[in-house]
């Protein structure tokens, strides 16, 4: 694991020092600090945005906000070694009522909706669809929120995906898989063929974890949102990829679910009119605790095995689809892997490594902790000016419940 490797640094600028991000302060609950940089790669035709909101928090300075909230110290055995887990920052917001947090994640999502759109040349009264992943919705029409909010076009199809930290990839396996869709259902990789589409992480873990005492998530989760526009078919062209389902019986990741779900099965899909939900059964914790983790060895266990193995079934379909298509020697560019944490990513590397699978996986946001469904697309835009017309890349999501999506695309 190359680029970026946090784990080697003992502390990093926050997010907000570097040159392009812009920066203001939303004017809710006394002022909400906000920045975003905007990303885009001409010659590939895609383009977007991510951010953070809230204070920057290095990691000697949050744990003084972790006992704040516990109302009680840290034992020195409790103190995380988050530089080793590949985060040296996060981003935090004071408590709020109910309806200040629901305007704050609205205003930031619209506005990162919009900046994206304009990331791609694109204005939002243009925009076909969109595609959000979170894990836990400050509103159930979350998405609906945002997109009338940004002057998207109440046409547009809006897609809300709850897979926890695998959501934004959930979304864009739909967007641009067709073999997903179940009997009955609508195919949205076949309705966004060729339309103007966002697809994106937004996360408000800050609010998420404020109901939890579990004292690794609270060192661990932070805010963070990505969004980026795309063509399906022209400027991101799906290759193979796959998703699996394998519900966490024993609760190693256990995480409140603040959406509508049945409890009927794992994974179900509701439409209505233009809006459609993809809603994962989690595990969820006893009590009113939002997250229980068993800390970051029971998540090694919980994702590497399973990610391995459809990140191999995926990598395999890839390599056979190169020899039909007479180019054995085609390689992937890049994997775009979920931040979980750095060592995850470094034992799933060394895994693959010994199924005879290489691809450079680099690490790229030590700045935001574990953002969730937002890791992939804010690691993602951070690739984006490297990448070259044709390039093959790997994505690789993987979140609580336990939900897997893995696909290989080629840009533009």
């Amino acid at each position: 694991m190359s680029e970026n490797t946090s784990a080697n640094h003992a502390s990093a600028p926050s997010f907000f020092e570097r040159p392009s991000v812009q920066q203001e302060t939303l004017p809710v609950g006394g002022g909400v600090p906000f920045g975003f940089e905007r990303v885009a790669n001409p010659e590939l035709g895609i383009g977007g945005v991510y951010g953070a909101w809230g204070e920057s928090y290095d990691n000697a300075h949050l744990k003084e906000l972790v006992e704040q909230r516990l109302g009680e110290p840290l034992e020195p055995q409790e103190v995380m070694n988050l530089a080793e887990l590949g985060f040296v920052r996060r981003h935090h917001i004071r408590d709020l009522s109910a309806e200040d947090h629901l305007e704050v994640e609205v205003e930031v999502g619209a506005r990162l909706l919009r900046e994206a759109a304009l990331a791609n040349g694109w204005l939002p009264s243009e925009v076909q669809a969109v595609l959000i992943g979170m894990s836990g919705p400050v509103a159930p029409d979350y998405v609906e929120r945002i997109a009338a909010r940004a002057g998207v076009p109440p046409g547009a199809l809006k897609v809300s995906v709850h897979k926890a930290c695998d959501s934004s990839m959930g979304g864009l396996n739909l967007a641009l898989n067709p073999g997903l869709a179940a009997p009955g259902q609508m195919n949205i990789a076949e309705e966004l063929y060729g339309k103007k589409t966002l697809v994106g992480g937004i996360e408000g873990l800050s609010r998420f974890t404020r109901s939890t005492r579990d004292k690794n998530a609270l060192q661990l989760f932070g805010n963070g949102a990505g969004v980026i526009g795309l063509i399906p078919g022209q400027t991101m062209k799906f290759l193979v990829g796959a998703k699996r389902e394998a519900f966490d019986e024993r609760g190693v990741l256990a995480v409140r679910m603040y959406y509508p779900h049945s409890h009927q099965g794992l994974l179900e899909v509701t439409q209505s009119g233009q809006s459609v939900r993809v809603a994962g059964l989690m595990h969820e914790p006893q009590g009113e605790s939002s997250i229980d983790m068993a800390g970051p060895m029971g998540m090694v266990k919980l994702f590497v095995r399973t990610g391995v193995e459809i990140v191999s079934e995926v990598y395999q379909a890839y390599r056979r689809l190169m020899e039909k298509l007479g180019t054995p020697d085609r390689s992937i560019a890049v994997a775009i892997v979920h931040h979980a944490n750095y060592k995850i990513n470094q034992l799933k590397e060394k895994h693959l490594k010994n199924l005879g699978i290489q691809f450079p996986m680099p690490w790229l946001i030590s700045d935001f902790g574990n953002v969730s469904a937002a890791s992939n697309m804010i690691a993602f835009l951070r690739q984006l000016p490297k990448l070259k017309l044709g390039d093959h890349v790997l994505f690789d999501g993987f979140g609580a419940g336990t939900y897997y999506d893995v696909l290989a695309v080629a840009m533009g």
